[in-house]
């Protein structure tokens, strides 16, 4: 092999590692976990969240369910007080979470979270909205 030939050779795989590392580091980008105390990021394993899995913010003035694309992301809000009920499916591996809302939006419906995730967001969501009431009834 000549010089020329191996020069050759270490461009096209120098191309290839940058055409196979382009969608890897996008698909980590995506997947990471968002800031705050509590995220609950769905696992890569269930269904629908092999490339961009979905996650929930649990704050003490809101559940936020974020689920990035290929393009931007989609983020559903609910404030805390108008979450009506908090429903866990728990299957063989993951647990599904559906969040309803009292303001007649559309449920939050999260797949593929963590038994312990899921039991955990619904704790926090009760623990906020009870900490809301409290604090809006001594403020009469």
């Amino acid at each position: 092999m000549t010089w020329a030939a191996s020069a050759d050779a270490l461009w096209v795989l120098a191309i290839a590692v940058v055409v196979a590392g382009v969608p890897v580091l996008l698909l980590w980008s995506k997947g990471r976990k968002l800031p705050g105390a509590h995220v609950f990021r769905a696992s890569r394993l269930s269904r629908g969240n092999l490339w961009f899995p979905t996650q929930v913010l649990v704050t003490p003035t809101s559940v936020i369910h974020y689920t990035p694309e290929l393009f931007g992301a989609r983020e559903h809000s609910m404030h805390i007080a108008h979450v009506a009920s908090v429903m866990i499916d728990r299957n063989l591996f993951f647990s599904d979470v559906l969040i309803e809302s009292s303001g007649g939006t559309s449920p939050v419906r999260c797949h593929g979270h963590r038994k312990v995730d899921a039991i955990e967001m619904k704790r926090l969501i009760e623990h906020y909205q009870s900490e809301y009431y409290r604090e809006r009834n001594h403020g009469r």
